[in-house]
């Protein structure tokens, strides 16, 4: 039986998708690259928008149509967030949530040979330990995943992840070294750590996330270690000291924001001011040479009136992104964000959204250009087919160069590269060792 897998949403889901074809392939299960081969489709849901409930309904519906004798198997985010409604779809053969996915081959084969629908989507109790899972590679990927840390217990008002993914748990340090040296045995270079809330990792376990990181720098064979999206509440100055002595780690931290504005901020429930995020940002500047920071920005929160906006506006503006994600907020059914009154028209949320993409798009001109004339390690991940190369500083500048090793390939390889230009969404670099 050969399988065919869609993910939505975040690295996280990007992992445990990986994971998934893990279990399958040991169970004896063809993981295939072409969905026109499969006859079985997995579907890894993410819930943290509306629009992309909609955007995986509208998939289903497509593959069963497509496919009318497929398996249809919908997991993740969704039905865990929402089992009643997920019950309810009628395309999806197998429904389960996001615990307990490693039975997920058995439920397949059971599938098969009864042919009777299968719903299983186990409530939280919040007291779940981390659920072990590991990848022996990203085959695809010079860069690969570690899931460290799972579940979130901050309750930000506009947020169903606490009730789609439980309370805060982390991966033991022993599984994380395991894993590490398992990805670096594989080929990897770089290691990306990632989790629902990174920040919080350790939390249940007496640790901080810096003792991941420094687990995993000292990986034979692993020449780079990123963080995912982390939150500002957990970071402290003790953290930033520990992790700016690390070599390995990578001068990159996308730190999210939300708003700049400290009303909005307090409506959302989010644990900080903007003049706390502001000195986080400084203390990371001030350890790590060459930082960048990279964000995600909300607009049309409930009741964020124009001036409300301004001040996230310039609060943004002042910060200095080298890169923002700008969304307009979606109502999320089950979160008290939703029942607040005074929603933000949508035109109001567009035209806001438009004025801050604009402004972000001015900041990370900005920074490419700083970038001009450094040189940095860059690891080349890819190649085009017109013999540009594609690689990533240690600061998660992209950079094309078009040089005599056009006929050669640099994938996983690192080169020192002089940045020459800059251009809209990337540099310009000349490899000089």
């Amino acid at each position: 039986m050969n399988i065919y897998f869609f993910t939505f949403g975040c690295k996280v889901n990007l992992y445990e998708t990986e994971n998934m074809k893990e279990l399958f392939s040991d169970a004896g299960y063809t993981i295939s690259d072409k969905e026109s081969e499969a006859n079985i489709f997995i579907i890894n849901s993410c819930t943290v928008t509306e629009t992309g409930d909609k955007k995986m309904k509208k998939e289903l519906r497509r593959l069963k149509r497509t496919y009318p004798q497929s398996i249809i198997v919908l997991t993740g985010c969704f039905p865990q967030a929402f089992r009643e409604e997920a019950e309810n779809i009628a395309e999806a053969d197998i429904i389960t949530g996001t615990m307990d996915r490693k039975r997920l081959p058995d439920m397949v084969s059971g599938y098969i040979a009864e042919r009777k629908r299968i719903v299983s989507v186990c409530e939280y109790t919040r007291s779940e330990a981390f659920e072990q899972c590991s990848n022996r590679s990203f085959e695809n990927n010079t860069r690969a995943f570690i899931k460290i840390q799972d579940g979130c217990g901050m309750f930000c008002t506009y947020c169903i992840i606490p009730y789609s993914r439980g309370n805060f748990r982390s991966k033991p340090l022993s599984d994380i070294i395991s894993e590490a040296n398992t990805l670096a045995a594989a080929g990897h270079k770089e290691i990306v750590l990632t989790g629902i809330n990174l920040s919080f990792y350790g939390i249940d376990l007496g640790k901080r996330l810096a003792d991941a990181v420094e687990a995993v720098c000292r990986t034979d064979g692993i020449e780079r270690v990123r963080l995912s999206s982390i939150e500002p509440e957990m970071l402290t100055d003790e953290d930033i000291k520990r992790l700016s002595v690390l070599e390995k780690l990578c001068p990159h931290f996308h730190l999210s924001l939300q708003s700049g504005c400290d009303k909005t901020l307090k409506a959302m429930n989010r644990r900080y001011l903007s003049a706390d995020y502001k000195r986080l940002v400084g203390s990371l500047r001030g350890n790590f040479a060459d930082c960048s920071i990279t964000t995600d920005i909300m607009v049309g929160f409930p009741e964020e009136t124009d001036e409300d906006f301004r001040r996230s506006l310039e609060f943004a503006k002042s910060i200095g992104f080298a890169k923002a994600h700008i969304f307009p907020y979606s109502r999320r059914k089950g979160t008290p964000a939703a029942e607040m009154p005074d929603q933000v028209p949508q035109a109001v949320k567009r035209r806001r959204a438009a004025e801050m993409e604009k402004a972000m798009s001015q900041s990370k001109e900005i920074f490419l250009k700083s970038q001009v004339g450094k040189v940095f390690p860059v690891l080349f991940e890819r190649e085009k087919e017109d013999g540009i190369h594609n690689g990533y500083t240690p600061n998660y500048t992209k950079v094309k160069i078009l040089t005599k090793y056009s006929e050669k390939s640099l994938r996983n390889e690192l080169f020192y590269v002089k940045i020459i230009g800059a251009e809209k969404d990337h540099c310009i670099g000349e490899i000089v060792s």
